[in-house]
């Protein structure tokens, strides 16, 4: 048996000898792959005939039908079982900021020193001091009830990992499932998300990554919580510089909570709807409802 990723172990598909396009090399599909060889037929395949899926487990590929046949199963196992979606997340200017501990200001050093009586704070193994936007810690501990939650950033891993001990340490909210440049270096896709988006939700604060997926996007405003001496030539205004902080209670993240929750409770609002509801045409509604509500 081939388990595909190991927060799934028990949802996710399996392989074995007695199915029924897996029993000789000659009529294998080659659904999953590791390193090259195929889990059941022991054959080599061309990375060509599918996509990695490194960040699940070291040396995994998934060919399209196997990918495919994941995201149906997971997603309806989740929504039938545990009555939750999928959100992915993006980390930088979303759920916090950080900056090289090298490019703060001199008025800005003293934070260095208060990082480690801070609980909001970090100096991270990577040589960043980490700030978490406020409201962060509740943010995933309601959106954990409602979703399956994925990372998703254009930073490295290392860099991912590192921030991740500060958000996540005890990897409740994500475990494995964190998505960095070094599988997706050029734009954000949610071919990589082991879930339909149909029930897939994005939290960004950049809507042009998501050249594909705007759909499913909420768009968060950015968070700016440090003076970046090495930025543009007009400096974005921080909350460094203001001596303040983005409030908890009605920050962004408490908007984008209730947002989710609505979303959410569309979805499940009529049982015998699961199989044709969708998380774009809710957030279009929701768009539109605020839409009129300004107007």
């Amino acid at each position: 048996m081939f388990v595909v990723e190991s927060d799934y172990m028990e949802v996710e598909p399996s392989i074995n000898e007695s199915s029924p396009s897996l029993s000789s090399s000659r009529s294998c599909d080659h659904w999953y792959v590791r390193y090259g060889v195929c889990i059941a037929c022991k054959s080599t395949v061309n990375k060509r005939q599918g996509r990695a899926f490194n960040y699940l487990i070291q040396g995994l590929q998934l060919s399209h039908e196997a990918a495919a046949f994941s995201k149906r199963f997971t997603t309806q196992y989740h929504i039938v079982n545990e009555k939750k979606l999928h959100l992915v997340l993006d980390l930088d200017y979303t759920l916090l900021d950080s900056i090289r501990a090298s490019l703060l200001s001199e008025t800005d050093k003293y934070l260095l020193e208060e990082a480690s009586s801070r609980d909001d704070l970090w100096r991270v193994d990577t040589g960043f001091l980490t700030k978490l936007r406020p409201f962060v810690h509740e943010f995933l501990k309601e959106a954990n009830k409602m979703f399956t939650m994925y990372v998703y950033t254009m930073g490295n891993r290392v860099y991912a990992k590192s921030v991740l001990k500060a958000i996540d340490p005890k990897r409740i909210y994500f475990g494995d499932r964190v998505i960095t440049r070094d599988e997706s270096p050029y734009a954000k896709t949610l071919d990589l998300v082991l879930a339909e988006e149909r029930g897939v939700v994005i939290v960004d604060d950049t809507r042009d990554v998501w050249t594909h997926h705007q759909s499913n996007l909420v768009e968060i405003n950015e968070y700016h919580y440090f003076k970046d001496l090495n930025g543009p030539e007009e400096p974005i205004s921080s909350y460094t510089a203001e001596k303040t902080d983005e409030s908890s209670s009605d920050g962004e993240l408490a908007k984008v909570l209730k947002i989710l929750k609505e979303v959410h409770c569309g979805f499940f609002r009529v049982k015998e709807e699961l199989e044709s509801q969708d998380v774009r045409f809710l957030l279009q509604e929701i768009d539109f409802k605020l839409l009129t509500k300004d107007a």
